[in-house]
């Protein structure tokens, strides 16, 4: 029997191009099988963390959780403070633990219920690159106390706030006595003072001999027409008018935030049967668990006390201010930087989204830097800087007068920056689009 020998099926060389084949002889799969293949394996690594997820839940978690899901947006975002209001779902319950998908790490979050709605916090401390999103797992809890990264200690004078053992302010709810007693009209409280940077320098200043009424972080207003006087409760020395604590409402700390609540009075000192309070006003100061770089809000409403409107006149100063170093004043080594890009030379009365101040400190340049928030009123806001003088303030006024109505809060929000080394403004841009183009965070996926 004769066997039939099949003809061999020729094989191609090793050197012949193929445009499936790699440089080193290996398959090379099509560009978009590979799309393909990736988004595929993207998929099950989420699932198979949301399996395993699902599998520890009974053990480690308590409850409900839902699937949330930030996005970047147009811009990169870095230590960006994350809020939305608590699902539905975990709208009862005292804890909530947060986890993200894409490495099962553990996130701390801290739940804020002074307002009308419940609102969840966290900050974004892994990059998340423009155009790019990340999801997470948001689960109920058992209860038990969270570590505070940020304290806040009232010791009776002061409510001093720190993060990670790190002094960042002082809030002063008690009077401070001006240095020569015979300035008593310069005694003060109300206000923040000192300030301090990551390193532990002290970047504000209180009672400087040039301008005493000058006061670390202060909200005052210099022209103000109240039942047909004029009073001014920012310089002290004209005794027409002044701002004072009034009570600390509340304080806390936090894992994501510590706060502060206090209440504070703008008197008119003017009128013939005594002083009378003008506006009540409302503090609220939320230090971020940033050790590295400080970053803090201060939320300002302003009421009416009385029935009758209070006017703020126009003037080229007065408003959310802030004094600078003594040695910044000495030595006149301070500058700014707006978000225009001016200083000190052609900054006055512009109208940026937000100011640094920045100078040495010792051997290192420091600065504190304000975002006005856009929602302000007129933002964004004229701002008074002074040339030769550490010292600058958000000038709404310097416009045209306007009036605070009796039932029409006067709310304005600023954001505090403080760093040790010279300021970026490529840093400080991407922290106002923090504040204005927050990330969206949306809930898809329920229990």
């Amino acid at each position: 029997m004769q066997t039939k020998v099949l003809p061999r099926t020729p094989t191609r060389p090793r050197n012949t191009y193929n445009a499936n084949t790699a440089k080193d002889g290996h398959s090379k799969m099509p560009l978009y099988r590979l799309k393909s293949h990736m988004k595929s394996q993207l998929r099950s690594a989420t699932l198979l963390m949301l399996a395993l997820l699902a599998g520890t839940e009974a053990s480690l978690y308590a409850g409900p959780a839902v699937t949330l899901e930030v996005s970047a947006g147009k811009h990169d975002r870095q230590q960006t403070v994350i809020s939305l209001p608590v699902p539905e779902p975990l709208q009862n319950q005292k804890q909530l633990t947060l986890v993200r998908l894409d490495d099962g790490k553990e996130v701390p979050v801290q739940i804020d219920a002074s307002g009308s709605e419940r609102k969840l916090f966290w900050i974004l401390s892994k990059p998340l690159p423009a155009g790019t999103s990340r999801q997470y797992r948001l689960h109920a809890a058992q209860f038990t106390k969270p570590a505070e990264q940020v304290t806040v200690v009232d010791d009776g004078s002061h409510l001093s706030v720190k993060v990670a053992d790190k002094p960042v302010l002082t809030y002063n709810h008690a009077i401070v006595k001006a240095p020569k007693r015979d300035e008593s009209y310069y005694d003060k409280s109300g206000y923040i003072h000192p300030l301090y940077t990551p390193s532990g320098k002290v970047i504000t200043d209180d009672f400087n001999p040039d301008h005493a009424h000058q006061h670390g972080i202060m909200f005052s207003w210099r022209k103000i027409l109240f039942e047909g006087r004029e009073n001014n409760g920012w310089d002290q020395k004209s005794k027409l008018g002044k701002v004072a604590h009034s009570q600390v409402n509340s304080f806390t700390g936090g894992p994501v935030f510590g706060e502060i609540d206090t209440s504070i009075e703008h008197i008119d000192l003017t009128k013939k049967t005594g002083p009378v309070t003008m506006l009540n006003e409302n503090w609220k100061v939320r230090v971020y668990a940033l050790e590295k770089q400080f970053l803090f809000d201060i939320v300002s409403v302003q009421k009416c006390a009385t029935e009758k409107p209070v006017t703020i006149d126009k003037i080229h100063y007065g408003g959310m201010t802030i004094r600078g170093h003594a040695d910044w004043h000495t030595n006149h080594g301070y500058d700014y930087l707006t978000s225009e890009g001016k200083n000190k030379t052609n900054g006055n009365q512009s109208r940026p989204h937000w100011v640094e101040m920045y100078g040495p400190l010792g051997d290192e340049t420091a600065g504190v830097a304000i975002f006005s928030a856009p929602t302000n009123f007129r933002s964004p806001q004229p701002v008074r800087l002074h040339p030769t003088m550490p010292y600058f303030c958000f000038a709404v006024a310097s416009l045209d007068p306007f009036d605070i109505q009796p039932g029409q809060p006067y709310v304005s929000r600023y954001r505090f920056y403080v760093h040790d080394g010279k300021p970026s403004q490529e840093v400080d841009q991407r922290l106002w689009t923090d504040l204005a183009e927050p990330p969206e965070v949306k809930v898809i996926s329920g229990p």
